[in-house]
């Protein structure tokens, strides 16, 4: 239920199992781990979904089974960032729950005009994996992160690009098309360069 697209130095990684809003097994959590380990000589990698949302976090079963607080997530939110290439979440719909870690560990994000973000781990009775709140309030600051994780509310793609949560707002039609148009200078400019700017990038 994740599909693996490699095209000249870009790889595009999709769940797909829209007929359960994207959510995620311990299977395929682990199958998007590897792929994001394995992608280190990648250009660039794109993390998007199938249909109308973009992963509603962990599939229902396998979350009261465990996976709600699994080290798959912190594996694969650590794998991506730690990526020498250009990483990119297209969402496309709603990112909600232990899905967000990923989109928060790429470099860019990009949404539909339809999507929401949100990250109910307070009402759910759980922890958020430790580098999520970490990342999300170096983006948009602890107030904001707050209003998410602990407030529990639903931000809008409008307010998500307000806030500096996701760096685009794309039509549906254009949204893959955009996250290509990204990558096009990472792969062909040459991958010692490429990994030099994201490293001064970070500081």
């Amino acid at each position: 239920m994740i599909t693996l697209e490699k095209d000249d130095g870009l790889w595009i990684a999709t769940i797909d199992r829209p007929d359960k809003a994207n959510s995620l097994t311990g299977d395929m959590l682990e199958e998007l781990a590897e792929i994001a380990e394995a992608a280190t000589d990648a250009r660039a990698l794109i993390l998007t979904g199938r249909g109308r949302v973009f992963s509603a976090g962990a599939d229902l079963d396998a979350a009261k089974a465990g996976l709600a607080t699994s080290p798959l997530w912190e594996r694969l939110s650590g794998a991506i960032a730690a990526l020498p290439g250009l990483t990119i979440a297209a969402l496309n719909g709603t990112l909600a729950g232990g899905a967000t870690g990923m989109a928060l560990a790429c470099d860019l994000r990009i949404c539909v005009p339809e999507a929401k973000l949100f990250y109910p781990v307070m009402k759910l009775g759980f922890l958020p994996q430790p580098s999520d709140p970490v990342r999300m309030a170096r983006l948009i600051g602890p107030a904001r992160t707050k209003l998410i994780l602990m407030a529990g509310q639903k931000i809008t793609a409008d307010e998500a690009l307000a806030f500096g949560l996701v760096d685009r707002v794309v039509p549906a039609d254009r949204l893959m098309g955009t996250a290509r148009d990204l990558t096009a200078d990472v792969r062909s400019a040459k991958p010692r360069v490429a990994r030099d700017i994201g490293r001064l990038c970070e500081g």
